[in-house]
């Protein structure tokens, strides 16, 4: 879900084939005597490099003549580079993550880079967030929790609200640490927890409060954040240090006054001013104050708190009110204060110890000569009392911030040294792993360990019940390919989310399409049956089958309430649940109707597919009948293709055609025209065949119609190959590789969307992308580079691509093996994937004619 732009961005691949002679050229024959002479040079040379290794390789291993510098560096980060020698290291630091070009410091606490993890060192936190917002960032944020973490830990360089992110790299000041909920940069926050830290006067306002860094000063990686606060000249700086936990952020601060008479004090911000956004334009914002509650505990030396901001409460109406939302903190301290109090809208009253209300805060100060303060900062939506159990489960008193760091990081690295390469530059293993570590973050955990076991607050019920929760789905966007990495990378996890989400209709009525603590009607298509699909024919466990039939069937069959009354526009707000708005006329004419209903023809197509994910899922449950109503309502597509134009457009209720600019959801006429993931080939004989088909292509791309920014263009260069035109895949995903990612702040080109834009990338390094993802299939392109392997946790093995020359530029694929087997298809299902293998792909610098015939 991103705003439609494109940029220009700097290639991190290159483009150019490997040169060779023209066409009637011959090589010049070098004379014999200068042949022999190069040879004898590069003999030589090799001699001297084969003797200096074999050096350097004896003297590193024996530590009594090993330099100083040699054994620093290979304490930390393992890919050392000439550059990285001019660095100057302070004793006890080392390297921790690769070159990112933006200024931050790339040197830590030793103990930070703990376990050695090669994916994470290739991690910049601030890849996606960029420029302004909401326009010119990838709506990321250089976060601290484990992936899937409940809570994110950032620090807060401005206020967020919907279409606005805590942090943007462009800032200067930081105003603390705040605990975010919010899942993307167009959804709103859900009970965030603020934190702030100096010396001297206790100041609480947001703006006032902001203190100046350097951003060479600045560490910032998945499960450790470091930085240095400027208070003024004349009162000091305070270190700031950050890592957390799935439920729990802990901080450190180092106090350095410039008197010792100067106190330091801890600030935390319960409830504050933000924002709500009325439709769907970043300045149509009106203020809004959500309630608090603070208490500044003496005796126990804890600082108590909740708050019931949830930003997107205006979107459903009374059906979901979750009137009772409370996200719950408890703050404890590792070293005794002395004095607190509270403030309102930034005013400060000592020696109060508890207050309820708007723009609300709490403080504590410590003695003179405090140095060091940890605080543990635990998070719940179910209570105070589990808030500070939570404290307890997972970062007690006894643990350590590099303690804290190590557990997080090791979690990281399970995950992201699944991942290896080879013939990948800097710039490419950077975008390699951060878009890995991109797609582990949503959906978050909402359950929570208790006493009576995993239980959640349901905002669909407004109170807490057993079982495992996840929220955040931005599934219109994540059902294109982030699942089914998920599936591939962290399939231990996919069986509690497609349960959370079939738990999500029991309560609420409905399975969620963008749930936000609730589901908030943004976005259209019910594509949570895709993922039902899809986890149904790759076999997942963990979640009830006809349960799930149940809800798919309810989406593909009964219409939403007052489907006959509301447009249901993008954010209109509230609405009852929107599920397939119009499908009362779809069922009827077979489209949704534009003057009845809002993004008509995006939902007409939307719900075609829908149509085909609910068959696979009735075909599997034994429903046959159902599933041969629903595969011949997958074909509703061609109701809307408009002989006269070559377009998809929307059509009217008496059935005239609405206009080609009508009806679309996040894209235009070109980019809905193929989108038809299902029945390429039912696409192909509707627009008069393959030679019309391609051509349609091309143009859609040599006239710059194919905007990666948004998911609807996702799968369209992988239709190339499905009309028998393989070249024309594998140069198009290349370029879209090389144009629209890089490894700088600026190196998203839309929205990450909760992992989707990464996923695409990653399938298409690997040379493959699930066109038909509730399928469970995969359509071929082409690797990105000589080898990449990635190791299935499911079963431990590997899937390795081989593809030499890739990496110089060779994009098209004269042949592929298998295991040794030649592979003709184009469509690969799951299976072939998952059981792992070696593919071999033969790779070339001209067109081949591999792939141009094929069996759907």
């Amino acid at each position: 879900m991103a705003e439609i732009r494109r940029r220009p961005i700097t290639p991190s691949i290159s483009d150019h084939s490997i040169p060779g002679p023209s066409a009637g050229q011959r090589r010049p024959q070098q004379k014999l005597w200068r042949r022999s002479r190069l040879l004898l040079f590069l003999f030589f040379s090799a001699s001297l490099f084969w003797l200096y290794n074999i050096a350097s390789s004896v003297f590193e291993n024996l530590p009594s003549l090993a330099s100083r510098d040699t054994q620093r560096f290979n304490e930390g980060f393992t890919k050392i580079r000439l550059s990285d020698l001019e660095l100057d290291i302070p004793p006890g630091y080392v390297i921790g993550h690769a070159d990112f070009g933006d200024g931050r410091s790339r040197t830590c606490k030793k103990e930070f880079v703990q376990p050695q993890s090669e994916g994470c060192n290739w991690v910049n936190v601030n890849l996606g967030n960029g420029g302004s917002e909401p326009n010119l960032s990838g709506g990321m944020i250089p976060s601290v929790a484990p992936p899937f973490g409940m809570t994110r830990w950032t620090p807060q360089t401005r206020e967020n609200y919907v279409s606005m992110c805590p942090y943007n790299q462009t800032d200067t000041k930081i105003h603390g640490f705040i605990g975010t909920h919010q899942p993307a940069i167009w959804m709103g926050e859900s009970g965030p927890v603020e934190i702030h830290a100096s010396l001297g006067e206790v100041i609480t306002d947001f703006e006032k409060r902001g203190l100046t860094f350097k951003r060479e000063d600045e560490y910032a990686s998945p499960n450790y954040y470091r930085n240095l606060l400027d208070v003024g000249k004349d009162i000091g700086d305070v270190e700031i240090e950050m890592s957390a936990t799935s439920r729990v952020g802990h901080i450190r601060y180092t106090f350095d006054p410039s008197s010792e008479s100067i106190k330091p004090h801890v600030v935390l911000q319960t409830s504050r001013k933000t924002w709500i956004l009325h439709g769907d334009q970043p300045d149509d914002k009106v203020p809004y104050y959500p309630n608090g509650y603070i208490e500044v505990d003496l005796e126990k030396q804890e600082v108590r708190g909740w708050n019931d901001e949830r930003q997107d409460h205006v979107l459903v109406g009374d059906e979901l009110p979750a009137k009772n939302f409370k996200s719950y903190f408890v703050a404890r301290f590792s070293q005794p204060f002395s004095e607190g109090g509270i403030s309102h809208a930034g005013k400060i009253q000592p020696n109060v110890s508890r207050g309820q209300g708007k723009v609300l805060a709490g403080y504590v100060q410590f003695p003179e000569n405090t140095k060091e303060v940890e605080v543990r900062v635990g998070v719940s939506f179910i209570s105070l009392e589990q808030a500070s159990r939570n404290i307890d489960l997972e970062i007690p008193s006894s643990q350590s911030l590099a303690q804290t760091s190590q557990s997080t990081r090791s979690q990281w690295a399970d995950k992201l040294d699944l991942l290896s390469v080879e013939g990948a530059a800097p710039s490419n293993l950077t975008v390699l792993y951060t878009s890995f570590a991109h797609t582990l973050v949503y959906p978050y955990e909402m359950s929570e360990p208790t006493p009576q076991g995993s239980m959640y607050y349901s905002g669909y019920l407004d109170k807490v019940v057993s079982g495992i929760s996840y929220s955040g789905y931005s599934i219109w966007d994540t059902f294109r390919a982030q699942s089914a990495w998920l599936i591939l990378v962290a399939p231990e996890r996919v069986g509690g989310m497609i349960q959370s989400i079939i738990q999500d209709y029991k309560e609420g009525g409905w399975l969620p399409m963008w749930k936000n603590v609730v589901e908030t009607n943004i976005m259209v298509g019910s594509h949570a049956d895709s993922l039902i699909a899809q986890a149904m024919k790759v076999g997942v466990k963990g979640f009830d089958y006809q349960e799930a039939w149940q809800a798919v069937r309810k989406n593909a069959f009964t219409p939403p309430d007052r489907d006959t009354e509301l447009r249901f526009a993008d954010r209109e707000e509230g609405t009852p649940q929107e599920v397939r708005a119009g499908l009362t006329e779809y069922k009827k004419l077979g489209y949704v109707a534009d003057d009845l209903h809002s993004e008509s023809g995006s939902r007409t197509l939307d719900y075609a597919y829908d149509d085909h994910a609910a068959a696979i899922v009735a075909d599997i449950m034994g429903a046959t009948e159902d599933a041969a109503l629903l595969r011949e309502r997958s074909k509703n597509y061609k109701y809307l293709y408009n002989n006269q134009t070559g377009h998809m457009e929307a059509r009217n209720s008496d059935g005239s055609w609405a206009g080609q600019e009508k009806g679309w959801t996040e894209g235009d006429h070109w980019a809905y025209t193929l989108d038809v993931m299902h029945d390429v080939p039912g696409l192909i004989d509707l627009m008069g065949g393959e030679s019309n088909f391609v051509d349609f292509l091309d143009r859609h791309f040599e006239r710059g119609h194919n905007l990666h920014t948004n998911e609807p263009s996702h799968h369209i260069p992988y239709m190339y190959i499905l009309a028998s035109a393989p070249h024309s895949t594998q140069e198009w995903v290349r370029r879209i590789g090389e144009s629209d990612y890089n490894h700088t702040a600026d190196g998203l080109s839309g929205n990450e969307d909760c992992g989707q834009m990464s996923a695409w990338y990653l399938f298409s390094a690997m040379g493959l992308y699930p066109v038909d993802p509730a399928n469970a299939t995969y359509v071929l392109g082409a690797p990105f580079f000589d080898k990449l392997t990635l190791t299935l946790p499911s079963t431990g093995k590997n899937v390795e691509i081989k593809a030499k020359g890739a990496s110089s530029g060779m994009k098209y694929v004269k042949n592929l093996q298998i295991d040794g087997v030649d592979h003709e298809d184009v469509v690969v299902p799951h299976d072939v994937l998952e059981k792992g293998g070696v593919w071999e792909w033969e790779m070339r610098g001209d067109h081949q004619v591999w792939g141009c015939r094929w069996i759907y």
